[in-house]
Formats: structure tokens, sequence, C-alpha cells
């Protein structure tokens, strides 16, 4: 049980953009020893590959009804905070189930950059 409690707190740590030396301090703040950069990295990878495996599963069935949208949100890159959009394409199937069918990270409204999945 420790386990998964650890592994949630440094996987939320990394999606909210936590450095690696503030994971320790979390770790540590929770009563257990300290963790490497390596065991961060590992943890976190394994988010990458649900993300990958996510965006890149096939589609199956009809969606009639489809939106696209986008938010901007606030993210750092390379040492700085930028604003960029995050596009959802959400799908109504003939069983009026809604899924979260893609997602998309943008930086410009202009279309500088494509976002085509």
């Amino acid at each position: 049980m420790a386990e998964k409690a650890l592994t949630a707190v440094i996987q939320e740590a990394y999606i909210q953009g936590v450095s690696t030396r503030s994971v320790d301090d979390r770790v540590k703040a929770m009563g257990m020893s300290g963790i490497s950069k390596s065991q961060v990295s590992r943890l976190c990878e394994e988010i990458d590959d649900k993300v990958k495996a996510f965006l890149t599963r096939p589609i199956e069935g009809d969606w009639p009804y489809l939106w696209i949208d986008a938010t901007y949100l606030k993210v750092r890159r390379g040492g700085r905070i930028v604003s960029v959009a995050v596009i959802i394409a959400v799908g109504v199937n003939t069983d009026g189930r809604r899924e979260v069918l893609g997602m998309e990270i943008g930086t410009s409204r202009s279309g500088q950059n494509s976002c085509a999945s």
C-alpha cells in the first residue's frame, strides 16, 4: 500500500512539473527514505507509456458527433514558463457514450504548428 502511495505522489509531482529534488523532499516528508533521480524517471516513464498508448490506440466504431476545443495552459519549457494550447477531441458514439478520442499539444493560435493526430 505504501508503494502505491509513493508511486502516486511521484507521478502527481511529475505531472505538476515538480523538480526531481522536490520529489525527493516530498518522499522524505512522507516519512520514507529518499528517492533517486533514476527511480523518479522510471516511475514517470510509466505515465508517458500510458499516454502514448492512449494517443496511438485505434479509434473504432462510429462517432457521429465530434467536438474539438482547446485550452491554454502554462508549462515549463527550457527553464521558462510558456503558454501552450491543449487541443482535445471528444466524440459521442451511436450509443450516446462520450469519449476523449485524442489530444495534442500546440504552441500557437495562428496555426504555425499543426496539431494533427
